[in-house]
């Protein structure tokens, strides 16, 4: 089926190159940086080996624990992988719905719960971004102009915020890794 000017122009970016292409490569950046830490440390590095005793311990003029930092992290990450993908998802409140209730773990397996659900909901925004029948740049139906790709780069600055909040903390408290 011969392509339309007009779709022609839709396809074709700067200098001729294939907009296939050019969504490829800004895909596959965004992926990288939701994934990989880029020039900071990750997600697993940040929350894996901090001892049990410390992950609910607080600092003096520290507002937060290590447990309230990954909550905050999953539960964020939970409502913008939601928003993203339906139009019926109610956020919580902020800012109380975005943090947990007490800065102690509910259970013994409550942190590793919390990193686990973190992993599956990141891994399904990774799947909506690297979806091609997607557009990226389309703003949502249902948003204020929100598209994927923002709510993608929001998830990885949020998450690459915090999570030099943990490594700090993990610091003042004794428990960054030495190398």
């Amino acid at each position: 089926m011969p392509v339309s000017k007009t779709n022609q122009k839709r396809q074709t970016g700067r200098r001729g190159k294939s907009k296939g292409k050019s969504d490829e490569s800004l895909r596959e950046h965004v992926l990288y940086l939701l994934g990989e830490g880029g020039a900071h440390a990750s997600f697993d590095q940040a929350v894996d080996g901090l001892p049990a005793a410390l992950r609910s311990k607080k600092l003096k003029g520290i507002p937060f624990s290590a447990w309230g930092l990954l909550e905050h992290m999953r539960i964020a990450q939970w409502d913008i992988l939601e928003f993203s993908r339906n139009a019926k998802h109610v956020s919580p409140d902020w800012p109380e719905g975005y943090w947990p209730t007490s800065h102690r773990p509910p259970s013994a397996d409550a942190w590793d719960k919390s990193v686990r659900l973190f992993h599956d909901d990141l891994a399904a925004i990774k799947r909506l971004v690297r979806n091609p029948e997607i557009d990226l740049l389309a703003p949502f139906p249902y948003g204020n102009g929100q598209t994927l790709l923002r709510e993608a780069l929001l998830l990885a600055d949020h998450n690459a915020y915090h999570v030099g909040e943990l490594i700090l903390l993990r610091r003042m408290l004794g428990a960054w890794p030495k190398k």
